[in-house]
């Protein structure tokens, strides 16, 4: 049986081959990744139209270098830690997201 490869993104946002699996995913378009079993996700891509922007990270930090936002529906504590910098960064009551 052949060796099964993944795809992946690295810290500079760039696909590369893998033997494992990404242990998270994300939304290309929206920059959000979260949890592969996150709520949220799997209900846009019930909708339709997620799935091609569907993409694979390693780990946080290589998503978080990749410049993507932690998901708000799974990952509530991460995103609100990332609100709260996000806010302090811009210097106004919300965040630009």
């Amino acid at each position: 049986m052949p060796n099964r490869t993944y795809i992946l993104r690295d810290a500079r946002n760039k696909p590369y081959e893998n033997s494992m699996p990404g242990a998270l995913g994300g939304h290309r378009k929206t920059k959000v990744y979260g949890r592969l079993d996150c709520r949220g996700a799997a209900q846009a891509i019930a909708r339709g139209g997620y799935v091609a922007s569907r993409v694979f990270f390693s780990d946080e930090p290589t998503a978080i270098a990749a410049g993507y936002r932690p998901c708000a529906v799974c990952m509530p504590e991460d995103y609100a830690a990332w609100k709260a910098a996000s806010t302090r960064r811009s210097g106004r009551g919300t965040p630009s997201e």
